[in-house]
């Protein structure tokens, strides 16, 4: 290639160059004025929707809308974030191209003969030119650049503001308010009182607590069904336990595999065909009910009061309240969060000693079964785009917290008793909605979380992480789910994994259905998914091969789950899809509860206890 061809070239090469960084540099700073004018969360369209949703409450195809709405609000905002990244990585490496193509084009240029005197004015004017024009397509680089970098996240300052200075407590025991811890009173609390706890003074009586054995593991499937494995002592419980309650989110572990038998499957709840009772509920909440013995646990709030209400499951009648007031390091004002997560979206968790609380103000609080308060704490507000949503869940004395918040990813482990912290681990990972899990390996349980962009396991006891995956990525809402040794995870804009937690390897993956809320189901070599669009699908836990899909034409947000060898599924309207837990698609029935719910229902022996936007039902014959 001679002198002329290499100036050509140099100069074809600057100009295409030159054109490319202003095109670039023009999207960037035209959508920093776009994001810098919209606020993703505060929407007038959205807003006025609502209005009017609170004038025609029955209006379903409004809710629809809404959601659809919301969904395509959220899907634009994090285009236009990926889009920002994308621009200004575009724009630098085309600055790069442009700086070789001009550096190698004026250096075969200088080699070229001086010009005649007659073009010196000509090429004078040139040059000029060309400065002016470097001039301007520079500043309108800077700009871009400067507009990349000032581009606001505003998810990541959502709820900063509202933040309370004394918000930020120790891990450890400082800002814990721990009430005497005293046997648990065998007589029942009358059915008609509400006991309203509002005890502030702290108590030096931790120091005559008798020190708690461990709990023993229950390994043996078959020994588990022996009346001595049943047992539950004073200060632990049993797998075997777990079963015969639902003392979580999805159930025994928060697998979403319950035990009990004769589950009704047909109902109507505006007829009232099997209803045996239903309750209102004094305030909202999106977490659903978990139960141990007689007695089925909720919990609601608002912005001024967060409660947790625990009724006699066999009649409904509402037992006591009890208060989550006067925490220390409580914000002064809750965080602001969306209305479709609310103050109280995590489900409780409950043993044989208490029932244990968190609500997004990062208060967390222990009644014991008869509504005395026992300790109350504040791990610091989450700061979280939506508001805290990860359930609560209990084993070998602990309370497991998953808390993973814009400032990073971390799970606590805090003493049943007390509300110390036994153990905390902080977590390679991001923001997360989604749950703990337990899940025995090799002989011991761990627990399992997922979130951004990592799948992990940690060791009950200590908190040592054991094993971790890189496969998640967006929003994760669903839970893990966990079978035959396999660990399932999904989220939707990201795929679908099976893990070998053994190994830390991944056995199969798939990315056809995800879902957003809705967390996985394994059980007896089938996997299900539920994805928001409202397709329901049947997976081999094995292969990955798909079974069998229905579309049920509604959203789903809770958590499908199996009883009595049979699926049961709730969608968002209220209405209970039940169908054979099969690899073929055979439904059972469809039952309407005659107000919307979106909570993942619980079970015992003969009955279904569901909440609504308004009442808890239960359902039976």
């Amino acid at each position: 290639m001679n002198t002329t061809d290499k100036l050509k070239l140099s100069q074809n090469i600057a100009v295409i160059a030159g054109i490319f960084c202003l095109a670039v540099a023009m999207l960037l700073l035209l959508n920093f004025w776009q994001v810098s004018k919209t606020d993703p969360i505060e929407s007038k369209a959205l807003e006025a929707l609502v209005q009017r949703l609170k004038q025609e409450p029955n209006n379903d195809e409004l809710k629809v809308e809404i959601r659809n709405f919301d969904l395509l609000a959220r899907k634009a905002y994090f285009n236009s974030q990926w889009q920002v990244k994308t621009g200004a990585y575009l724009l630098l490496f085309g600055a790069i191209i442009l700086a070789f193509a001009l550096r190698v084009y004026y250096s075969v240029k200088s080699k070229i003969e001086e010009p005649d005197a007659k073009l010196e004015n000509e090429i004078a004017s040139r040059i000029l030119a060309q400065k002016g024009i470097i001039i301007v397509g520079a500043t309108v680089l800077i700009l871009a650049v400067l507009a990349s970098f000032a581009t606001v996240n505003h998810l990541n300052y959502y709820n900063t503001e509202t933040q309370s200075a004394e918000a930020v407590s120790s891990p450890e025991t400082e800002g814990i308010e721990v009430i005497e811890v005293g046997e648990i009173s065998k007589t029942e609390v009358a059915e008609t009182s509400t006991v309203k706890n509002t005890e502030t003074e702290k108590s030096d009586s931790d120091e005559n607590v008798a020190e708690e054995t461990e709990i023993t593991e229950e390994k043996n499937t078959h020994a588990q069904k022996e009346p001595a494995a049943k047992t539950a002592v004073a200060t632990g419980i049993t797998l075997a336990d777990l079963q015969k309650n639902h003392n979580s989110l999805r159930g025994p572990l928060g697998q979403g595999v319950i035990a009990h038998k004769n589950i009704p499957t047909t109902w109507n709840g505006s007829a009232g065909t099997n209803v045996l009772w239903k309750s209102p509920i004094p305030k909202h909440g999106y977490n659903s009910p978990v139960i141990w013995g007689d007695k089925i646990f909720i919990a609601g709030a608002d912005n001024t009061t967060r409660e947790v209400y625990c009724y006699n499951r066999n009649d409904g009648k509402l037992l006591w309240t009890g208060v989550a007031d006067n925490v220390p390091g409580s914000p002064a004002s809750p965080p602001r969060v969306t209305e479709d997560t609310g103050l109280a979206a995590p489900t409780l968790t409950v043993d044989n000693k208490g029932v244990y609380a968190i609500f997004a103000t990062g208060d967390v609080i222990a009644f014991d079964l008869n509504g005395k308060r026992l300790w109350a704490r504040n791990l610091g507000v989450p700061d979280n785009h939506y508001g805290h949503s990860s359930s609560l869940i209990t084993w070998a004395n602990k309370v497991l917290v998953q808390y993973d918040t814009n400032r990073g990813g971390k799970i606590l482990a805090l003493n049943t008793s007390n509300g110390e912290t036994v153990w905390e681990t902080v977590r390679d990972s991001k923001i997360s909605w989604a749950s703990p899990i337990l899940a025995e390996i090799d002989g011991k349980y761990q627990v399992v979380l997922t979130a951004d962009p990592i799948v992990a396991g940690y060791d009950v006891e200590t908190g040592k992480e054991l094993w971790q995956v890189e496969c998640m990525m967006g929003e994760v809402g669903p839970s893990a789910a966990f079978s035959d040794g396999v660990v399932f995870a999904a989220n939707e804009y990201a795929r679908l994994v099976a893990i070998d937690p053994k190994n830390a390897s991944i056995i199969w993956e798939n990315d056809e259905y995800m879902p957003e809320a809705a967390s996985p189901l394994a059980h007896s070599g089938l996997l299900i998914i539920a994805t928001s669009y409202g397709v329901l699908v049947c997976y081999d836990a094995k292969t990955g091969e798909q079974f069998w899909e229905d579309d049920l034409g509604s959203t789903l947000y809770a958590s499908p789950v199996v009883a009595d060898g049979k699926l049961f599924m709730m969608d968002n309207d209220g209405v209970m899809r039940i169908y054979e837990f099969s690899k073929e698609l055979k439904k059972i029935s469809e039952n309407e509860l005659g107000e919307t719910a979106g909570t993942t229902p619980a079970f015992s022996d003969g009955r279904i206890y569901i909440r609504g936007e308004n009442n808890l039902y239960c359902i039976g014959k």
